[in-house]
Protein backbone atom coordinates (compact mmCIF):
# COMPACT_ATOMS: atom_id res chain seq x y z
CA UNK A 1 0.00 0.00 0.00
CA UNK A 2 1.37 3.40 -1.01
CA UNK A 3 0.28 6.72 0.50
CA UNK A 4 0.94 9.98 -1.33
CA UNK A 5 0.54 13.22 0.60
CA UNK A 6 -1.03 15.59 -1.89
CA UNK A 7 -2.19 18.30 0.48
CA UNK A 8 -0.75 18.86 3.95
CA UNK A 9 -2.01 22.35 4.73
CA UNK A 10 -5.01 24.17 6.14
CA UNK A 11 -7.71 26.50 4.72
CA UNK A 12 -5.08 29.20 4.20
CA UNK A 13 -3.89 29.84 0.63
CA UNK A 14 -0.24 28.78 0.79
CA UNK A 15 2.17 27.95 -2.01
CA UNK A 16 4.04 25.39 0.09
CA UNK A 17 0.98 23.36 1.09
CA UNK A 18 -2.26 22.46 -0.64
CA UNK A 19 -5.26 21.83 1.59
CA UNK A 20 -6.09 18.32 2.78
CA UNK A 21 -5.79 15.40 0.37
CA UNK A 22 -4.17 11.98 0.66
CA UNK A 23 -3.96 9.32 -2.06
CA UNK A 24 -3.92 5.69 -0.97
CA UNK A 25 -3.03 3.12 -3.63
CA UNK A 26 -4.28 -0.35 -2.70
CA UNK A 27 -4.74 -3.16 -5.19
CA UNK A 28 -6.14 -1.72 -8.40
CA UNK A 29 -7.84 1.15 -6.56
CA UNK A 30 -6.73 4.75 -6.11
CA UNK A 31 -8.48 6.14 -3.05
CA UNK A 32 -8.44 9.86 -2.34
CA UNK A 33 -9.05 10.80 1.28
CA UNK A 34 -10.43 14.35 1.12
CA UNK A 35 -9.95 16.73 -1.78
CA UNK A 36 -9.11 20.25 -0.64
CA UNK A 37 -7.88 23.27 -2.57
CA UNK A 38 -5.03 22.61 -5.04
CA UNK A 39 -5.10 18.83 -4.51
CA UNK A 40 -5.72 18.29 -8.24
CA UNK A 41 -2.53 20.23 -9.05
CA UNK A 42 -0.58 18.07 -6.62
CA UNK A 43 -2.13 14.95 -8.12
CA UNK A 44 -0.81 15.96 -11.53
CA UNK A 45 2.59 16.82 -10.09
CA UNK A 46 2.68 13.34 -8.59
CA UNK A 47 2.24 11.83 -12.05
CA UNK A 48 -1.39 10.79 -11.65
CA UNK A 49 -4.48 11.86 -13.58
CA UNK A 50 -7.92 12.74 -12.22
CA UNK A 51 -9.31 9.74 -14.12
CA UNK A 52 -6.94 7.46 -12.16
CA UNK A 53 -9.00 8.08 -9.02
CA UNK A 54 -11.47 5.28 -8.31
CA UNK A 55 -12.76 6.44 -4.91
CA UNK A 56 -13.08 9.69 -2.96
CA UNK A 57 -13.81 9.37 0.75
CA UNK A 58 -14.52 12.50 2.76
CA UNK A 59 -13.74 12.72 6.47
CA UNK A 60 -16.03 15.74 6.73
CA UNK A 61 -17.30 18.54 4.55
CA UNK A 62 -15.31 21.60 5.55
CA UNK A 63 -14.25 23.51 2.43
CA UNK A 64 -10.53 22.86 2.90
CA UNK A 65 -11.29 19.14 2.68
CA UNK A 66 -13.46 19.27 -0.45
CA UNK A 67 -12.85 22.49 -2.43
CA UNK A 68 -11.30 20.60 -5.37
CA UNK A 69 -14.05 17.96 -5.46
CA UNK A 70 -15.88 19.58 -8.37
CA UNK A 71 -12.64 20.14 -10.25
CA UNK A 72 -11.54 16.53 -9.85
CA UNK A 73 -14.88 15.05 -10.93
CA UNK A 74 -15.14 17.40 -13.92
CA UNK A 75 -11.55 16.71 -15.01
CA UNK A 76 -11.93 12.94 -14.68
CA UNK A 77 -15.13 13.12 -16.74
CA UNK A 78 -13.42 15.23 -19.41
CA UNK A 79 -10.69 12.57 -19.65
CA UNK A 80 -13.37 9.96 -20.30
CA UNK A 81 -12.88 8.29 -16.95
CA UNK A 82 -15.41 6.04 -15.27
CA UNK A 83 -17.67 7.60 -12.62
CA UNK A 84 -15.77 8.00 -9.36
CA UNK A 85 -17.19 6.25 -6.31
CA UNK A 86 -17.75 8.96 -3.71
CA UNK A 87 -18.37 8.31 -0.02
CA UNK A 88 -18.96 10.91 2.63
CA UNK A 89 -21.33 12.20 5.28
CA UNK A 90 -24.58 13.95 4.50
CA UNK A 91 -25.17 16.22 2.59
CA UNK A 92 -22.62 15.01 0.00
CA UNK A 93 -25.46 13.75 -2.21
CA UNK A 94 -27.12 17.16 -2.21
CA UNK A 95 -23.80 18.90 -2.83
CA UNK A 96 -23.04 16.63 -5.79
CA UNK A 97 -26.47 17.24 -7.29
CA UNK A 98 -26.06 20.99 -6.87
CA UNK A 99 -22.75 20.77 -8.73
CA UNK A 100 -23.54 18.36 -11.57
CA UNK A 101 -27.33 17.97 -11.66
CA UNK A 102 -29.64 19.42 -14.33
CA UNK A 103 -30.04 22.63 -12.31
CA UNK A 104 -26.55 22.58 -10.82
CA UNK A 105 -23.94 25.31 -10.94
CA UNK A 106 -22.17 23.60 -13.86
CA UNK A 107 -25.35 22.91 -15.85
CA UNK A 108 -24.72 25.66 -18.42
CA UNK A 109 -21.12 24.56 -18.90
CA UNK A 110 -22.14 20.93 -19.27
CA UNK A 111 -24.96 21.74 -21.65
CA UNK A 112 -22.55 23.62 -23.87
CA UNK A 113 -19.93 20.88 -23.78
CA UNK A 114 -22.36 18.11 -24.59
CA UNK A 115 -24.83 19.78 -27.00
CA UNK A 116 -22.91 22.28 -29.15
CA UNK A 117 -21.73 20.68 -32.43
CA UNK A 118 -18.13 21.99 -32.19
CA UNK A 119 -17.77 20.54 -28.68
CA UNK A 120 -19.33 17.29 -29.82
CA UNK A 121 -16.85 17.11 -32.70
CA UNK A 122 -13.91 17.61 -30.35
CA UNK A 123 -15.27 14.90 -28.03
CA UNK A 124 -15.68 12.45 -30.91
CA UNK A 125 -12.20 13.24 -32.23
CA UNK A 126 -10.87 12.22 -28.83
CA UNK A 127 -12.59 8.85 -29.11
CA UNK A 128 -15.87 9.67 -27.38
CA UNK A 129 -19.33 8.79 -28.59
CA UNK A 130 -22.64 10.63 -28.61
CA UNK A 131 -24.81 11.39 -26.79
CA UNK A 132 -22.26 12.43 -24.20
CA UNK A 133 -23.51 11.93 -20.63
CA UNK A 134 -22.86 14.47 -17.90
CA UNK A 135 -20.51 13.76 -14.96
CA UNK A 136 -22.24 11.33 -12.64
CA UNK A 137 -20.18 10.47 -9.55
CA UNK A 138 -21.47 7.37 -7.81
CA UNK A 139 -22.31 8.95 -4.45
CA UNK A 140 -23.01 7.03 -1.23
CA UNK A 141 -23.65 8.80 2.06
CA UNK A 142 -22.05 7.12 5.06
CA UNK A 143 -22.11 7.53 8.80
CA UNK A 144 -19.30 6.87 11.28
CA UNK A 145 -18.58 3.18 11.96
CA UNK A 146 -19.74 2.07 8.51
CA UNK A 147 -17.34 0.01 6.39
CA UNK A 148 -16.37 0.20 2.73
CA UNK A 149 -14.80 -2.68 0.78
CA UNK A 150 -12.55 -2.36 -2.28
CA UNK A 151 -9.95 -4.32 -4.20
CA UNK A 152 -8.28 -6.06 -1.28
CA UNK A 153 -8.83 -3.21 1.15
CA UNK A 154 -11.35 -2.33 3.81
CA UNK A 155 -12.18 1.08 5.25
CA UNK A 156 -13.55 1.60 8.74
CA UNK A 157 -14.34 4.85 10.50
CA UNK A 158 -15.34 6.39 13.79
CA UNK A 159 -16.79 9.73 14.92
CA UNK A 160 -14.37 12.39 16.12
CA UNK A 161 -15.19 15.73 17.75
CA UNK A 162 -14.60 18.70 15.47
CA UNK A 163 -17.52 20.67 14.00
CA UNK A 164 -20.60 18.94 15.34
CA UNK A 165 -23.57 19.28 15.26
CA UNK A 166 -23.39 21.12 11.93
CA UNK A 167 -20.91 18.71 10.30
CA UNK A 168 -20.50 14.97 10.75
CA UNK A 169 -16.77 14.36 11.27
CA UNK A 170 -14.95 11.06 10.99
CA UNK A 171 -11.51 9.53 11.25
CA UNK A 172 -10.77 6.90 8.60
CA UNK A 173 -8.74 3.68 8.59
CA UNK A 174 -7.76 1.57 5.58
CA UNK A 175 -6.47 -1.98 6.02
CA UNK A 176 -4.93 -3.82 3.05
CA UNK A 177 -2.49 -6.69 2.76
CA UNK A 178 -1.83 -6.83 6.48
CA UNK A 179 -0.95 -3.10 6.61
CA UNK A 180 -2.97 -0.16 7.88
CA UNK A 181 -3.14 3.61 7.58
CA UNK A 182 -5.28 5.86 9.78
CA UNK A 183 -6.22 9.38 8.73
CA UNK A 184 -7.49 11.53 11.55
CA UNK A 185 -9.35 14.06 9.44
CA UNK A 186 -9.75 17.02 11.79
CA UNK A 187 -10.02 15.16 15.07
CA UNK A 188 -10.28 15.95 18.69
CA UNK A 189 -9.41 12.85 20.68
CA UNK A 190 -11.85 10.33 22.05
CA UNK A 191 -11.83 6.64 22.96
CA UNK A 192 -13.23 5.55 19.60
CA UNK A 193 -10.42 7.28 17.74
CA UNK A 194 -7.73 5.78 19.95
CA UNK A 195 -9.22 2.34 19.30
CA UNK A 196 -9.28 3.00 15.54
CA UNK A 197 -5.56 3.84 15.67
CA UNK A 198 -4.68 0.57 17.40
CA UNK A 199 -1.54 -0.99 15.89
CA UNK A 200 -1.64 1.20 12.76
CA UNK A 201 1.42 1.14 10.55
CA UNK A 202 0.90 4.82 9.71
CA UNK A 203 -1.10 7.56 11.42
CA UNK A 204 -1.67 10.78 9.47
CA UNK A 205 -2.78 13.23 12.16
CA UNK A 206 -3.77 16.83 11.80
CA UNK A 207 -1.95 19.41 13.93
CA UNK A 208 -3.62 22.80 14.21
CA UNK A 209 -2.27 23.94 17.57
CA UNK A 210 1.24 23.87 19.01
CA UNK A 211 2.11 22.73 22.50
CA UNK A 212 1.45 25.52 25.00
CA UNK A 213 -0.80 27.56 22.71
CA UNK A 214 -4.01 28.15 24.65
CA UNK A 215 -5.01 31.52 23.23
CA UNK A 216 -8.43 30.23 22.13
CA UNK A 217 -9.91 28.17 24.98
CA UNK A 218 -12.84 26.91 22.89
CA UNK A 219 -10.38 25.21 20.54
CA UNK A 220 -8.31 23.46 23.20
CA UNK A 221 -10.40 20.26 23.56
CA UNK A 222 -10.76 19.96 19.78
CA UNK A 223 -7.17 20.57 18.66
CA UNK A 224 -4.64 18.18 20.21
CA UNK A 225 -1.05 19.39 20.43
CA UNK A 226 2.04 17.48 19.24
CA UNK A 227 2.57 16.21 22.80
CA UNK A 228 -1.03 14.94 23.01
CA UNK A 229 -0.91 13.41 19.53
CA UNK A 230 2.34 11.63 20.32
CA UNK A 231 0.87 10.31 23.56
CA UNK A 232 -2.14 8.86 21.78
CA UNK A 233 0.06 7.28 19.10
CA UNK A 234 2.25 5.70 21.76
CA UNK A 235 -0.70 4.28 23.72
CA UNK A 236 -2.28 2.94 20.52
CA UNK A 237 0.87 1.16 19.38
CA UNK A 238 1.20 3.19 16.16
CA UNK A 239 4.39 2.43 14.23
CA UNK A 240 4.82 5.67 12.27
CA UNK A 241 3.33 9.10 12.95
CA UNK A 242 3.15 11.96 10.43
CA UNK A 243 1.74 15.36 11.36
CA UNK A 244 -0.17 17.26 8.70
CA UNK A 245 -2.61 20.19 8.31
CA UNK A 246 0.21 22.65 9.11
CA UNK A 247 -0.60 26.35 9.08
CA UNK A 248 1.64 29.04 7.58
CA UNK A 249 3.10 30.18 10.91
CA UNK A 250 3.91 26.58 11.85
CA UNK A 251 6.56 26.51 9.12
CA UNK A 252 8.43 29.46 10.63
CA UNK A 253 12.06 29.12 11.69
CA UNK A 254 12.52 26.88 14.72
CA UNK A 255 8.94 25.59 14.91
CA UNK A 256 9.57 22.25 13.24
CA UNK A 257 12.46 21.54 15.57
CA UNK A 258 10.26 22.13 18.62
CA UNK A 259 7.46 19.95 17.21
CA UNK A 260 9.85 17.11 16.41
CA UNK A 261 11.33 17.34 19.90
CA UNK A 262 7.83 17.06 21.40
CA UNK A 263 7.16 14.00 19.28
CA UNK A 264 10.46 12.31 20.12
CA UNK A 265 9.93 12.85 23.84
CA UNK A 266 6.51 11.21 23.84
CA UNK A 267 6.49 8.67 20.99
CA UNK A 268 8.91 5.79 20.50
CA UNK A 269 8.17 5.17 16.80
CA UNK A 270 9.20 7.06 13.69
CA UNK A 271 7.73 10.57 13.55
CA UNK A 272 7.88 13.40 11.03
CA UNK A 273 6.13 16.48 9.64
CA UNK A 274 4.35 16.03 6.32
CA UNK A 275 5.24 17.88 3.16
CA UNK A 276 3.24 17.96 -0.07
CA UNK A 277 4.20 15.16 -2.48
CA UNK A 278 5.82 12.97 0.16
CA UNK A 279 5.35 9.27 -0.63
CA UNK A 280 5.15 6.58 2.06
CA UNK A 281 5.25 2.88 1.32
CA UNK A 282 3.76 0.68 4.04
Amino acid sequence: MKVMLLGTGSPEAYVRRASAGFLVEAGADRILLDCGSDVVDRLLQAGRLPSDITHIIFSHLHSDHMMDYARLVHAAWDEGGRPIKVFGPSPITEISEKLFGPDGVFSHDLQARTELPPSQAVWQARGGSLPRPWPAPDVTEISPRETIEGDGWRLTSCPVPHAQPILTCMALRIDAGGKSVVYSGDAGHNAAFETLCGGADLLLHWCYRLTGDERYPALVPLTPTPVEIAGLAERAGVKRLVLTHFRVQMDADGVHEKVLADLAANFSGEASIAEDLDEIQI
